[in-house]
């Protein structure tokens, strides 16, 4: 179950480097919750109910290390990618555009011209508009169109750089699961003096005259004056604003059409299936060391919009055919009532369908905010560690 509690894992390292003291007690035997790296493949058959073990052809069960919510992170890092000159002219205008020289702007105005403008201008047609908006800029609606088209620019120079920097795909994955990446930000709060606990049930969550003031597990209190948790420890203070389906596929060849990438991710934008949000695919392989040799996992994810959202998703499992084995779950977005500034109860958002990690950031970045009352400095943090290791 590691993924859920990424958002904390990565909060508790920050605040340790900040100088707070923390104690960080999950209730699984493992770092990280939801959004856990299953190995070996039998528990994941367990855990969704498959009944018999692995078939043979699946290799060694312990060769698996499956992600239950896979985010692919942006590498910050100019494109070979799109020879098309009217979108290559777009995308060198992005490249050029600096927020402090109107010289860049080229007549548009970043805060009140739209992003619906901005394409006309450039005289781009509505695939290569789906394409920008969802794959790109990574929206998940079409919202952003019809608003200033600053935001987006940013957006799609990250993207770039990202891409830039790292040649072919703008995307990291690491090695052995997305599981590591908690476990990192665990022993970066340890060595600030930060102690884990695993394996401690959560009885109650201590409140008074509206604050929080501790934790009880096991007949004891751990007094705090700060508390940082998912939505499953505080059902009553979370609401449900809609639901997330995931099909995690096994397949024994890589995607149709995509050079045979040993990863990639696709998104089939909501436009193109009549739908109102995308629809998500991300697909890792043995070269990342989560499945048996000649192996590959496919896990498709959107938001559901209607009574039946198995058939939503078709579209995407259809570009995977032939599939050897499926794993489905329906999970409910949950999102806290409220900011936690009174009650100094800090809850993170459940995972939505989106395969990269940029909207997880945002929620760790506005944790902190509410936390500390100011914006999260990643150099700061650099500058904090450096003093401490120095350089890398």
């Amino acid at each position: 179950e590691c993924w859920e509690m990424v958002v904390e894992c990565i909060l508790s390292g920050i605040m340790s480097v900040n100088g707070k003291k923390v104690l960080h007690m999950d209730r699984n035997p493992y770092y990280g919750g939801e959004s856990a790296s299953i190995t070996p493949l039998e528990d994941l058959y367990k855990r969704f109910k498959i009944p018999g073990s692995p078939p043979e052809s699946m290799g060694r069960g312990r060769d698996w290390n499956v992600d239950l919510i896979p985010k692919f992170l942006m590498a910050n890092g100019l494109m070979g990618l799109f020879e098309k000159r009217r979108f290559r002219k777009f995308l060198v205008y992005v490249a050029n555009f600096d927020e402090k020289d109107p010289r860049t702007f080229e007549g548009i105005d970043p805060k009140k011209t739209t992003m619906r403008e901005v394409y006309k201008k450039f005289d781009l047609g509505q695939d290569v508009i789906d394409f920008t908006g969802h794959a790109l800029a990574l929206y998940r609606t079409d919202d952003y169109l019809d608003q200033p088209c600053y935001e987006t620019i940013n957006r799609i120079k990250l993207y770039s750089e990202s891409l830039a920097r790292y040649g072919k795909s703008p995307y990291l994955y690491p090695l052995y699961g997305l599981g590591e990446l908690p476990q990192g930000f665990a022993r970066l709060s340890a060595i600030y003096g930060g102690t884990y606990m695993l394996n401690k049930p959560i009885e109650e969550i201590i409140v008074q005259n509206g604050k929080v003031i501790g934790v009880k597990s096991e007949g004891e209190i751990a007094r705090c004056k700060q508390l940082i948790c998912d939505p499953s420890y505080v059902k009553d203070r979370v609401e449900k604003v809609g639901q997330v389906i995931r099909v995690i596929c096994i397949l024994s060849h890589p995607i149709k059409n995509t050079n045979d990438a040993n990863s990639c991710q696709i998104i089939i934008p909501q436009n193109q299936v009549n739908r109102k949000s995308d629809i998500y695919v991300c697909m890792i392989s043995f070269a990342h060391n989560v499945a048996a040799q000649g192996k590959y996992i496919a896990i498709v994810s959107t938001t559901v919009e209607t009574k039946e959202p198995e058939k939503e998703i078709r579209p995407a499992l259809e570009l995977l055919e032939p599939i050897e084995q499926k794993f489905v779950s329906i999970s409910d977005l949950l999102v806290p009532k409220d900011l936690g500034m009174e009650s100094q109860i800090f809850i993170s958002r459940t995972y939505d369908a989106t395969t990269h990690f940029e909207t997880t950031c945002d929620d760790i970045k506005n944790i902190y905010k509410r936390m500390t009352g100011s914006e999260f400095d990643f150099e700061e943090m650099k500058r904090k560690k450096n003093d401490i290791y120095g350089e890398d």
